[in-house]
């Protein structure tokens, strides 16, 4: 899958978000080796604490489903170059330390990037 069709994903996966509390609703669309893509979106709680970003829940989903190799992951928000936090960046960074990430917007344009030039001394044990 090209970068623009995953960014496409990405948005689409925004309609999902459960964001209540921020308002800030947030899709991501990832790529395994495999051509299989799952999709993720923030999930919000009361109590703050529980909430969940985009990137772990399609990461989480993929891995509950046996994917171990992700080439790269779109996250889009209505925001220009939506980031990875850095909570999602150390997650990343261990499933997929050759990740590419494409930051994108709710308009279809991203910036491409990777996980280790966002996290360049990521920690691991």
């Amino acid at each position: 899958m090209d970068d623009l069709g995953l960014v496409k994903l990405a948005n689409e996966a925004r309609n999902n978000a459960y964001a209540p509390y921020s308002g800030f609703a947030v899709g991501a669309a990832l790529l395994c080796a495999d051509g299989t893509v799952y999709t993720g979106v923030n999930i919000e709680n009361a109590a703050y604490g529980p909430s969940v970003c985009v990137e772990r829940t399609a990461i989480f989903k993929a891995v509950s489903e046996g994917q171990r190799d992700f080439v790269k992951i779109a996250v889009s928000c209505d925001r220009p170059y939506c980031q990875p936090c850095g909570v999602c960046r150390q997650v990343m960074v261990e499933h997929a330390p050759d990740l590419v990430i494409l930051m994108g917007s709710t308009d279809g344009t991203f910036k491409r990037t990777t996980i280790r030039d966002l996290l360049p001394e990521a920690f691991s044990l």
